[in-house]
C-alpha cells in the first residue's frame, strides 16, 4: 500500500473538494436560468437535467477532452495536447460556459503548480500563459501525478455534476437531503457518462445535443437577477 504522503488518491480528492479554490461555487451552468424559467423545480426535475447534461452536454464534450487529454500528457505528446486544450478553449456554447471553464482551469493550473509541483504543470502553464479549461488541466495534472484515467475521469465527472447539484440547492431551493439523494440518483449516469468517454477514438465523433442549456446560458447573460456568474 503506498505511503499517504504520496498517494494519488489524496491528491485527487484534494484537487476535486470543494474547498479548492478554484471558484467553482460561482457558477451554475445555466441552472440559474433553467430554475428561472421553471424548467429545474424539484429534485425529479433536477435529475432529469443533469442526466441531459452527463450523457448529452458538457459531460459529454469534458469526458472525451478529459480522456484525450490525459492520454497526450501520458504519451508525452505536447503538440496534441496543445491542439486538445485549444480545441476545448473553443468548444463552448456560449460566453459564460467560456468562461465558466477557462477561469477555473486557470485557477485550477496556477494554484497546483504551486501545492503539487511538477515540471509538467510548470512547462504546460508556461506555454498556454495560464490559459486552459478546467478538464484539460484536471487530465494533465492526474497524468503528472500518475492517478489511472479511468478514477481520475470517474471523480471529475463526479465533482462537476455534485457542484451543479449545489448551485440547485441554493437556487431551486432544495434541501440538503434532496441534493444528496439528487447525487446518489445520478450515479449510473455519471458512470456511463465516462464509459462513453474512454470509448471515444475521435475528438471529431464528439458533440452535443443540448440546445435548451445552451439557451438558458444565453439567457443568463441577461438576466435580471442573478447570484451565480454562469
Amino acid at each position: 500500500m503506498a505511503e499517504p504522503a504520496t498517494d494519488p488518491i489524496y491528491r485527487l480528492l484534494a484537487w476535486l473538494s470543494p474547498s479548492y479554490p478554484i471558484g467553482a461555487f460561482s457558477y451554475s451552468h445555466g441552472i440559474e436560468t433553467a430554475v428561472e424559467e421553471g424548467f429545474i423545480k424539484d429534485r425529479p426535475t433536477l435529475v432529469r437535467w443533469l442526466e441531459s447534461v452527463l450523457l448529452h452536454g458538457t459531460g459529454a464534450v469534458d469526458g472525451a477532452l478529459f480522456a484525450a487529454a490525459w492520454q497526450a500528457a501520458t504519451d508525452h505528446d505536447w503538440p496534441a495536447f496543445d491542439a486538445i486544450a485549444e480545441r476545448a478553449a473553443a468548444w463552448r456554447g456560449t460566453s459564460e460556459m467560456a468562461l465558466e471553464s477557462r477561469q477555473q482551469g486557470g485557477s485550477f493550473l496556477a494554484m497546483t503548480r504551486v501545492a503539487w509541483p511538477h515540471p509538467a504543470l510548470e512547462e504546460t502553464h508556461q506555454r498556454l500563459a495560464g490559459e486552459i479549461s478546467l478538464p484539460v488541466a484536471v487530465a494533465l495534472a492526474a497524468a503528472a501525478h500518475d492517478i489511472a484515467l479511468a478514477r481520475a475521469l470517474d471523480g471529475y465527472l463526479h465533482a462537476f455534476v455534485a457542484n451543479l447539484i449545489s448551485a440547485a440547492v441554493r437556487s431551486v431551493p432544495l434541501g440538503q437531503s434532496d441534493g444528496q439523494i439528487a447525487l446518489a440518483s445520478l450515479e449510473r449516469a455519471v458512470r456511463k457518462a465516462a464509459s462513453a468517454a474512454l470509448a471515444v477514438r475521435s475528438l471529431d465523433d464528439v458533440g452535443t445535443c443540448t440546445p435548451l442549456l445552451d439557451w438558458c446560458s444565453m439567457r443568463h447573460e441577461t438576466q435580471y437577477t442573478r447570484l451565480f456568474r454562469s
